[in-house]
């Protein structure tokens, strides 16, 4: 009977990527670019982003309940697709980030307003959740559920319960996916396709599509680079050390050719190098950053400034912590003591966010003479907050999380700098 359960469950599956072809043109990208197979034994649909797998037999059972069941089933492993869930499984607890994925691609699914996907009886349970979670997260994007439920876990209870509220398809081969290579994978042009589609020319045909325009937004936002972004506070100058590069071995070799030990030239003694000389790090410590956050940040950005001798061998870095008013402050000026920083490091505040109190020290400290050389500072915030009415004498760049952050309240004279909150945990934690 297998082969004939094969060609219903492939024609069940045919109708239903019809259907929502009709109902959600905008989405005819991702809908495509899964072939139908049956060559891997699953009971349910499973894929690892290049091809979808079923079980006829239990399309058909589906089907049979009801037309929407198969449709939401084959969206929501489409939705795991184009958000890149089974490639972002690597490093995180595997189970946990399945019942993550599995929460956000069915929060958009509920969200949608089409007849093809509409469930007969509501989920009063889901609800809960969802509602539940977005006073943590503007977007319930697997990553953010995700940090959400590593610093408030679940109890077994609720992670069984939740288990069997959200399950819809096999993520077995999930870890097939976490090795296919970048470059081979099309889900991210995919996404930024269908999401070019909702604002452009399908913006009708989009309507109660909002749920998947913002997990869009959120997957296809531009991470900056900063490694490379904090070598614009540097600044020449000059320290210890032989300057190869400006030295010319030619007229060394001729000395000593002609006039025995007795070189032409010799290699100086110093260098030039561009490097950090003064640097302050402000740290919003309202009630909206988390603590945690906070650290992972701090690690991270200490990790880069010593691995990468961003500094001069003097290091003068000022660490200010401020909600609505200056809660601490201290000068770091050599590795050793900012190793002890972050070692002893306690976040202070949790009141309302007013970053105009850090730019007016900043301005005492340049007055003092303690910052005569400083090109910049870092604030880390979610961008929600009192800004300065001026631009400042130096460069002022705003680090937020790339779901956690509101760059578009940053002013014009600001940089606006948005990390992957991913990347910034497991580096921080290194």
């Amino acid at each position: 009977m297998k082969p004939s359960w094969d060609a219903v469950g492939r024609e069940i599956l045919t109708a239903a990527r019809n259907e929502l072809y009709l109902n959600l043109p905008f989405l005819d990208a991702a809908l495509c670019i899964l072939p139908f197979e049956t060559e891997y034994d699953t009971p349910t649909l499973a894929t690892d982003a290049k091809m979808l797998y079923y079980n006829g037999s239990w399309l058909a059972s589906r089907y049979e309940r009801g037309r929407s069941l198969v449709c939401r089933a084959l969206l929501h492993v489409v939705l795991h697709c184009m958000l890149r869930h089974p490639a972002k499984r690597k490093g995180r607890d595997g189970e946990l980030w399945d019942l993550c994925c599995d929460i956000a691609v069915e929060s958009i699914l509920d969200e949608l307003e089409y007849r093809c996907l509409q469930l007969e009886t509501p989920h009063v349970r889901r609800t809960h959740l969802y509602r539940q979670l977005r006073t943590h997260m503007p977007v319930l994007t697997a990553e953010a559920i995700y940090r959400q439920f590593r610093r408030e876990p679940l109890s077994d209870y609720d992670r069984a319960t939740y288990d069997r509220e959200f399950l819809q398809d096999d993520h077995s081969l999930w870890q097939k996916a976490e090795q296919q290579q970048e470059q081979d994978d099309p889900w991210p042009r995919v996404a930024e396709r269908v999401q070019t589609g909702m604002q452009t020319v399908m913006t009708e045909s989009a309507t109660g599509g909002k749920a998947i325009a913002e997990q869009l937004r959120v997957e296809t936002r531009p991470v900056d680079n900063y490694q490379a972004f904090l070598r614009r506070f540097a600044v020449l100058g000059e320290e210890m050390g032989v300057d190869t590069d400006s030295f010319d071995l030619g007229y060394y070799a001729y000395g000593l050719r002609h006039y025995g030990n007795l070189p032409l030239i010799e290699p100086l003694e110093t260098r030039e190098v561009k490097r950090i000389c003064d640097f302050v790090i402000a740290i919003d410590t309202s009630m909206s950053t988390s603590g945690e956050l906070v650290r992972q940040f701090l690690s991270y950005t200490a990790g880069l400034l010593q691995a990468n001798e961003s500094f001069f061998r003097h290091i003068n870095l000022y660490l200010i912590q401020c909600d609505d008013q200056i809660r601490a402050e201290q000068a770091i000026h050599s590795a050793r003591e900012l190793s002890e920083y972050m070692e002893h490091f306690t976040l202070i505040g949790q009141s309302a966010t007013d970053f105009r109190p850090v730019f007016a020290r900043v301005e005492q400290l340049r007055q003092q003479g303690a910052l005569h050389n400083l090109r910049g500072l870092l604030y880390f915030t979610d961008g929600l907050g009192l800004y300065p009415e001026r631009r400042p004498p130096y460069q002022t760049a705003f680090v937020m999380l790339s779901d956690q952050g509101y760059p578009e309240r940053v002013p014009p004279w600001g940089i606006r700098v948005v990390l992957d909150a991913d990347t910034l945990e497991e580096k921080g934690n290194q």
